[in-house]
């Protein structure tokens, strides 16, 4: 093979993985954006339904409470305890998410806040995502594997 065709060929593959890897990131870094706008939605839930009934000292840790109880069904565990192990990390347990798992994350955002506006108690609402999480997972799961093959 010729020398210009071979450094042609390695130059070309190293811009079409650049590009493959620059889709990757803006793919994720839409859906951290999505999650965080889902945040919002969330945390409004919890104030306009959570919040009123509950005393100034719950008030403090029922953010945190709720967006551990997702953390827990997608990371199974909570951000605490993520960042005790990973004190080397600068940012918190959803910046190092995988795309599957923001997407989850986004779509039990929206559940939660349903689920809050429904009344349902947070027993009844971790059961009822917990069983969302694992269809969803498995179905995304199964897509990836396919595009795999």
């Amino acid at each position: 093979m010729c020398l210009k065709f071979k450094i042609y060929l390695i130059k070309e593959f190293q811009r079409l993985k650049e590009q493959e890897q620059k889709n990757k990131s803006l793919e994720w870094s839409v859906k951290r954006e999505l999650t965080k706008i889902n945040y919002k939605i969330q945390t409004d839930s919890i104030k306009n339904y959570l919040i009123p009934s509950l005393d100034e000292f719950k008030k403090k840790f029922i953010y945190a409470d709720e967006a551990d109880m997702l953390n827990i069904i997608i990371f199974w565990e909570t951000a605490k305890s993520w960042k005790e192990k990973n004190i080397e990390k600068k940012w918190n347990i959803r910046d190092y998410a995988s795309i599957e798992q923001l997407l989850l994350l986004a779509n039990l955002e929206n559940l939660n806040w349903e689920y809050i506006k429904q009344w349902l108690t947070k027993e009844k609402r971790y059961e009822l995502l917990s069983e969302t999480a694992k269809r969803q997972f498995n179905i995304l799961f199964e897509n990836n594997l396919k595009k795999l093959n």
